[in-house]
Order: C-alpha cells, then sequence, then structure tokens
C-alpha cells in the first residue's frame, strides 16, 4: 500500500510545551476538506476529494471523515438516485450507516444498552452491509468495503469464519493496511470473541511479518493496552511494567516507528500515540518521551480514552508529564 509524502519534518519542531489537542483527522487536510464538505452536503466536493485518494493510498481514513458527519444518511440516498450505477455513493452509504449504526449503540459495556439500541443498531448495520457488498461486487479490487465489512461483522457478531474471511479480502488487496490489522486485532481480543494468546500471537505476527518500518508494529502496544485494560487495578500496571512487556514494546518500536524506513505517511500520528501510551505505562520515560517530542500536542482519541475515559488530550498531557 502507498504512503503519501512525508509530515514529520514540518512537526520536529513542536516540543512537549505546546497545548495537546485532539486532531479527529490525524494531521491529513484532505480529511478536514471533506468533511466540511460533508456537512454542507456538497457532494461534487465530496466525491473529488475521495477520488483524488485513490485506494492504492488507502483513503478509508477520508471515507470515515465523512461517515462520522451527522446528516449525511439524509442527503446521499438523493445521490443514490441520481447515480444509481455509481459504487462511491454506496461506498459513502455504507461507511455512514455503520458509523450511524455505532452511534446508536453507544460504547456503552452492552449490559447498559437497551433492546432498542441494539435493535436499531443492527437495523443500520444491516443496510450497511447491503451497499458495501453492493460496493465490493462492482469494484472488486477495492479495499474499502472490505475492510469496512470488518467492522460491521464485529458489530453483528458474525461467525468467526465469516469475520476472517472479510479480514483475509481486506489484506488480498492491501498486505499492510493497519486499520484491517486494527480490526483482526479487535475481534480477538478477550472482550469480543477471542483470548489474550490469540491476540498477541497475531499482533506479533502481523508486525514482525512485515517489513521493518511498517505502521503494523502499533498492533503490538495495542494488544498490551488491552491486555493491560482487562486486568483488575492490582495488576494492570504490574503487568505493563514487567520486563517481557517492556523489551516487547521496544522491539515493536524498533521494527516499526524507530526504523529508517518508516515514514510519517496517513496513520503515523496515531501509531506514535500508542506506543506514547504504552511505553508511559511502562515506565518506559525516555522512550515514551521520544514519541511525545515527535507529536507536539498532536493527539489521537485512540488509545487515550482507555484511560478511564479521561479526555484524551488530558490524559496525553499528564502522562507526558509523568514521564518527562
Amino acid at each position: 500500500m502507498a504512503l503519501l509524502r512525508d509530515w514529520g519534518p514540518a512537526l520536529e519542531k513542536w516540543t512537549t510545551k505546546v497545548v495537546p489537542r485532539v486532531d479527529k483527522d490525524q494531521g491529513d487536510p484532505a480529511a478536514r476538506r471533506v468533511r466540511a464538505a460533508a456537512k454542507a452536503a456538497d457532494w461534487a466536493t465530496v466525491r473529488a476529494e475521495l477520488e483524488a485518494r485513490p485506494e492504492s493510498e488507502d483513503r478509508t481514513g477520508l471515507l470515515w471523515a465523512v461517515g462520522d458527519v451527522a446528516g449525511v444518511e439524509r442527503w446521499i440516498v438523493e445521490v443514490l438516485e441520481a447515480e444509481p450505477e455509481s459504487p462511491l455513493p454506496r461506498l459513502v452509504a455504507g461507511i455512514r450507516y455503520l458509523s450511524w449504526g455505532w452511534e446508536a449503540r453507544t460504547s456503552a459495556f452492552a449490559k447498559d444498552v437497551s433492546r432498542e439500541q441494539f435493535e436499531l443498531f443492527h437495523s443500520r448495520l444491516a443496510s450497511a452491509e447491503k451497499w458495501l457488498y453492493e460496493v465490493a461486487e462492482r469494484e472488486p479490487g477495492w479495499i474499502s468495503p472490505w475492510y469496512a465489512l470488518q467492522v460491521t461483522g464485529r458489530g453483528l457478531q458474525v461467525e468467526p469464519d465469516v469475520a476472517r474471511r472479510r479480514f483475509e479480502a481486506t489484506v488480498r488487496r492491501a498486505p499492510h493496511h493497519l486499520g484491517a490489522h486494527q480490526q483482526r486485532l479487535q475481534h480477538l481480543c478477550a472482550k469480543w470473541s477471542g483470548s489474550h494468546e490469540q491476540m498477541h500471537a497475531f499482533a506479533r505476527e502481523s508486525a514482525f511479518g512485515a517489513p521493518a518500518g511498517t505502521l503494523l508494529g502499533q498492533l503490538v502496544a495495542t494488544a498490551h493496552l488491552e491486555h493491560w485494560l482487562a486486568l483488575n487495578p492490582e495488576e494492570d500496571f504490574g503487568y505493563m511494567r514487567s520486563p517481557a512487556v517492556r523489551a516487547s514494546l521496544r522491539e515493536a518500536a524498533d521494527h516499526s516507528l524507530r526504523h529508517p524506513d518508516f515514514v510519517r505517511g496517513p496513520g503515523w500520528i496515531q501509531v506514535y500515540n500508542t506506543f506514547a501510551m504504552a511505553f508511559s505505562l511502562a515506565d518506559e520515560d525516555r522512550s515514551a518521551q521520544e514519541c511525545f517530542r515527535a507529536l507536539g500536542g498532536r493527539v489521537t482519541e485512540f488509545p487515550w480514552y482507555y484511560l478511564n475515559g479521561a479526555d484524551p488530550a488530558k490524559a496525553f498531557r499528564q502522562l507526558r508529564s509523568s514521564s518527562a
């Protein structure tokens, strides 16, 4: 999967004095433009921005920016009627209904989600799947519909074989697609349908089975954070600070963001945020500060909301200070 230009040098001058701010678009100006166009129901601009980002350069980030905008579900219907043979409006509709479905469910634990919420959640995901499968049939080389089908599948709790085939369909088209691997890792978490052992094995196999310098090293850090999150308060920090976990994080960083071949293209900001949090919790202060310096004040919502539901920017600031 091709990467865009290196965005790092302009950010290196930032220091840890910069006030942290959540950047929903991860430094991608195209995401900001397409989000604004979606809010204005400006399909011509949305289409132009999406078509300017080919599938080979992973336009899923732009699609998510559109899908997160309230109201897209209304105006996209008119576009579908006007362009019945075009796959792109169907892709946008599928992504919007996917995001809209998760909005109905909320991020609450399943026990706290009402029956009505679950029914609406499943209904919207079913609509999303219909459109996504139509796109996959019309454009068999596209990555985005298969990646999105991984997300709908997790929400609809499809059979394990189905979930695995959707992941495989995505990585056949883009072997090192970070989002696809992130979704597969979530599916293998103990909190969904897997186990710590499955999750860690997948993370390591994916990260170290890929060439050095890819984004996939993040999977190792994410797996440790997921394991930490599942433990009791009496155990969690002991786990993160264990010699094995600390060595694992250093090894993954060396193979990924610390490697000379690592390119700061789409997704790099979240990778650095994930390692910053993991290194901080592991008491690897020097490594954590390397990540914080590279980020300046750029904060991604994931994984910082794992800290007791705290505001991501606040959690970022607190761990940045504690590791200084």
